[in-house]
């Protein structure tokens, strides 16, 4: 979402069954009639650690694939940001496990990775050696 977006969330959704998650927040709110919670990232933030990357949250209304008339984030894209996520971010090794799934539900091969950015292309790989190395020993036992 873009600055102007998530300031449009605040002034028309924020009391028309949104709340705020706790007093001052800013970016993390609620849904108030299944008490969801929504954590809202901008166009150009850092996935992880939230330092300078490769890696950023690109602008949903430019880059985006349909996928049954919904617009959303491509699985190239969705698979960088986890990858950045769980290597910079703390306590983020469930992003780890997110890709891991990834690979093995859509039978991603190793060569995804020439689609992903160098800094997480690598981890990609390994991440599925793991996959496949399970797999195989699965099937010997």
């Amino acid at each position: 979402m873009t600055a102007e977006g998530l300031e449009k969330f605040r002034s028309e959704l924020v009391g028309h069954g949104y709340r705020p998650a706790f007093n001052g927040a800013t970016r993390k709110f609620r849904e108030t009639t299944q008490n969801v919670p929504i954590e809202i990232i901008t166009t150009g933030e850092y996935p992880g650690d939230g330092k300078s990357k490769s890696v950023i949250f690109h602008d949903p209304g430019e880059h985006y694939v349909v996928i049954d008339g919904f617009k959303t984030v491509s699985l190239a894209r969705l698979v960088e940001l986890k990858l950045a996520s769980g290597m910079t971010g703390l306590a983020r090794l469930k992003d780890l496990a997110d890709v891991q799934e990834l690979i093995r539900v859509r039978q991603l091969d190793a060569a995804f990775a020439d689609q992903l950015d160098g800094l997480v292309a690598d981890k990609f790989r390994e991440l599925h050696a793991e996959v496949v190395a399970a797999l195989d020993q699965e099937g010997r036992e």
